[in-house]
Formats: C-alpha cells, structure tokens, sequence
C-alpha cells in the first residue's frame, strides 16, 4: 500500500468516526483529503469503492444508512460501538509491553493529516464528537525504504534497490522479488527472492540506500505457500554477541552535548581547517548510531568506522533531496 493510499484510508476512518451522521459519498469527497486529487467523477468512485473494500477486508466495521427519511442517498459512518474494544485487563508486565509498543512509531504526518480531516468536518457543519478519546496515536516512524517495499509487496512487484552490506561502506545493486516486511530486534527487513543470487535473502531496510524502483510488472511476484518470513529473517541474525566498535567523531567546540555525554574526548582534530574536539564512542551496532549522529547536523563528523560515516552521509543526502524536491 502506497503513502498516500495509507494516510488517505487514515483520514477516511477519522471522518466516518467523527461524526454521528451518515455521510455520503460527496460529502467525503469534499471533506477526506486524498479524494479531490481524482481526476474525474468516476476515477474518485472507483478509489472510494476500492477504499471502502479495504476497510471492510481489514475487519472496520462500515455502516450504511441515512440521516433521514427525507435523504435520497445513503451515507456512510463507522459505529465507536463496534469499532473500539471493550475493557481490558492487563497484568503490569503487559501493560508494560503496550507502552513500549506504542512507542515504535512517530509520524507527524498523520497528525497533520487527521487534524485537518476533523476540521474540515465542523466546516461542513456535521457533529464531531469532541469528547472521545484519540483514535489514532500519531507515532509511526519507519526506514524512508518502508513504504516503497510494503507497496511493492502489496503490488506483487519486483524492485531493485542499493543496498550497503554489514560492515562495508559499498553500495551494490539488488533486484528483489518481495514476499513481506517484517520486524525483528527493532529492526525492519524485506524477505524475497533476489534475481541476482538466485536465491531467497533477506535486506534489512536502514542499508537500502537510495530510491526504491520497480523492476517488473505488478502481479508479477508471489510469495510462496508456508514460508515463515520471521523465521527467515531470524535464520539470518547474528548468533554472537557483537564485538563493541570504536567509533571516532569529530565534534565542534561547545556544540552537540549529547554526543559528548556518550563518549569521550580524546584529543583534538582538524576537519576542513576547523579545529574540535575528536569524541570516541563505543558502539554494539555502529549503523544504529546514525540517525541521532545525522541530527547534529554540521557539528558532528564521522571519522571512523566507514559504515558509519556512509551511514549518516546516505541520511544526509535524502534530507537535501526531500528539499530540493519540496521546491
């Protein structure tokens, strides 16, 4: 399922459980953003048809009726009462576990997105319940490849992607046939057939560099019957405890705090004629350092290891072409 379809189904769902009346199909139209992006009357009717279907297939409930017995046109709603669920009891340690689940994912984008779908519906002049509690909680957080390859396996579709592997600064190019994206250890991976090895392989998704293409038709790839994408995937982690790597940074006076409560100043560098403090951190996973190393921006610089300088130099890289497209 693509980004958009994703966050278009999202915003549907908060519209039909906003609101205590039946909404009809160009009501949604006007108020759902994602739907006035078609390019005709029938090519919406066929996306909201396709949605509706994607709703029920994931078990939401859709109801059907009208407002009134003067309504000419049916309308569409989704009852709290067969949506949410009901009490839950839940040991500490369970509790516990939720907690930490709900935290797995952060996207603003969703927030943005469902906020405006709610005031959209007052504009209209339909009821909002403003009193229910949240329906969505907007964190949801994954690798920039996530979405490519979920909708590549969605499609049936081949891809091909760069892919950095453990330990080498190298990029080679994959062509992979996707059977699913699974999480494991807190990390994504992509399972499937890869044309070039001839063999089935697993990726996982923060060494994909690059952008995602297809590499074949839809509905061309399909995921054969009783493989266990999890098992696979677990097959293939490290069975040893990895050994700690050292990893070398370049840090400019009085800035990035953070990096330095983690690590100790060593000594002192030079990098491009400016002078700072030369930071060492001792890393199980040196890649799993280079979000928060990206986030310092030009007062950190990765020395050593090369993975790890790739690493963020690949994160840096998609910033500055997220804006050059938003342009």
């Amino acid at each position: 399922m693509s980004t958009a379809r994703a966050e278009r189904l999202v915003n549907l769902v908060l519209a039909l459980l906003s609101t205590r009346q039946y909404l009809t199909a160009e009501k949604i139209r006007g108020i759902v953003p994602g739907y006035g992006d078609a390019a005709s009357d029938d090519a919406y009717f066929r996306m909201f048809e396709r949605d509706k279907t994607e709703l029920r297939e994931l078990g939401i409930p859709l109801e059907t009726g009208r407002n009134s017995a003067f309504d000419a046109i049916e309308g569409y709603r989704i009852a709290r009462r067969d949506y949410e669920l009901g009490e839950i009891d839940l040991a500490p340690d369970e509790a516990a576990a939720v907690a930490l689940a709900s935290r797995l994912w952060d996207s603003p984008e969703l927030t943005g997105q469902a906020q405006g779908a709610l005031v959209k519906l007052r504009a209209a002049g339909l009821e909002v319940d403003d009193q229910a509690p949240t329906v969505v909680e907007p964190r949801v957080r994954a690798e920039p490849a996530f979405g490519p390859l979920l909708a590549a396996v969605q499609n049936g579709q081949a891809v091909r992607f760069e892919y950095r592997r453990s330990g080498s600064p190298e990029r080679i190019m994959r062509t992979l046939e996707p059977w699913g994206v699974v999480s494991w250890r807190a990390r994504w991976y992509v399972v499937g057939h890869d044309r070039d090895r001839g063999a089935t392989r697993c990726f996982r998704l923060s060494r994909v560099t690059g952008q995602v293409r297809p590499a074949g038709r839809p509905g061309e790839v399909r995921r054969p019957e009783g493989v266990n994408l999890l098992k696979l995937v677990t097959a293939t982690g490290e069975s040893e405890p990895a050994p700690v790597t050292t990893a070398r940074l370049w840090v400019a006076d009085g800035r990035a705090a953070g990096v330095r409560r983690r690590g100790t100043v060593v000594g002192r560098t030079t990098v491009d004629g400016e002078e700072g403090d030369l930071v060492e951190i001792g890393l199980l996973y040196p890649e799993s350092a280079a979000d928060w190393i990206t986030a310092q921006g030009p007062d950190v610089v990765v020395l050593e290891p090369d993975v790890l300088a790739k690493s963020v130099q690949d994160r840096l890289e998609a910033v500055v072409a997220r804006q050059v497209s938003a342009r």
